[in-house]
């Protein structure tokens, strides 16, 4: 269960989760890898590109929303 502090800072608080949150994308990663071991498994290079291309693209969506605000309006 998460800790949660009520004398925690929202700055505090961000660097607690996303050290968790990337630490367990980072896990997950280390486990897809043991995927690559040709002698338990088979893949094409096709397949591996699509792997890829989906962690890739989520990887961006991601990141675009740390350097936007969805608060930000349009402006002429």
């Amino acid at each position: 269960m998460a800790r949660i502090s009520s004398n925690e800072t929202p700055e505090e608080r961000f660097k607690r989760v996303a050290e968790a949150r990337t630490n367990a994308v980072l896990d997950k990663l280390r486990i897809l890898a043991n995927c690559a071991n040709k002698q338990i498994y088979s893949y094409s290079e096709e397949d591996v590109a699509k792997i890829f291309s989906v962690i890739n693209e989520r990887v961006r969506e991601t990141k675009s929303k740390f350097r936007f605000s969805n608060k930000e309006r349009f402006k002429l």
